[in-house]
């Protein structure tokens, strides 16, 4: 499937290969150096490959701009490798985070994983599970803890949502991040974990989303 890719990239050198080796595999790539140009164009869009080294705005701040309007799927791609960068950009909503250099078969693997995530959370479930005083309303992407909108991330709703269709029963930490993010790589180990320490921090139920020690995880109580 043809994606419209955004390159956000101010190495001219690495934006050119990098949008070649995507024309070549039939993606269409729109190509900006600068952040203010990422907020203009980011809406053509099926899938934003953003650099967090900008020379106008930091490139956290871009994302963090981009999910305030706009659902469509990022994926970090930077050099900035350390701990606080990588949780700060998945908290922002970030789809993904890759560090430079990455292989450009892994980077398409994880491109095709999330477009077809944001195909599938276009279609409506219509569903909503109520446990206890938390509603999840799988259709609209909506979670209500006592009445009140908690304001999920994208991730934090979609680790929810794959608990929710099975309540109190346990779903292995392999089987939630093969549904979240299409694969169970070690980086995206480190992804859930922050996932879900911001879920539970949101829901401050504690007690009704544990972890199966060796195992994984289960929405509701004994």
């Amino acid at each position: 499937m043809a994606v419209r890719v955004l390159l956000v990239e101010d190495d001219a050198g690495v934006a050119g290969a990098l949008a070649e080796s995507l024309h070549a595999r039939g993606h269409p790539v729109t190509s900006v150096a600068r952040g203010a140009d990422a907020l203009h164009h980011h809406r053509t869009a099926d899938l934003v490959l953003l650099d967090l080294h900008l020379p106008d705005l930091d490139g956290l701040d871009v994302l963090r701009k981009i999910r305030a309007v706009s659902p469509v799927p990022v994926i970090v791609l930077t050099a900035r490798g350390d701990e606080r960068s990588v949780v700060r950009g998945l908290r922002l909503g970030a789809d993904d985070y890759l560090t430079k250099p990455v292989r450009l078969a892994e980077l398409l693997a994880r491109m095709d994983a999330v477009v077809r995530r944001a195909v599938a959370r276009a279609t409506p479930a219509g569903d909503v599970v109520r446990i206890e005083d938390v509603e999840i309303d799988l259709g609209a992407r909506r979670v209500l803890v006592a009445g009140h909108d908690v304001g999920l991330t994208t991730k934090e709703f979609e680790i929810l949502a794959v608990l929710a269709v099975r309540p109190g029963t346990a779903v292995s930490r392999q089987q939630l991040m093969d549904e979240v993010w299409g694969d169970a790589y070690l980086a995206v180990s480190r992804s859930l974990d922050v996932h879900l320490t911001g879920l539970r921090a949101k829901l401050d139920r504690p007690g009704l989303l544990t972890t199966i020690r060796g195992f994984g995880y289960r929405l509701g109580r004994d």
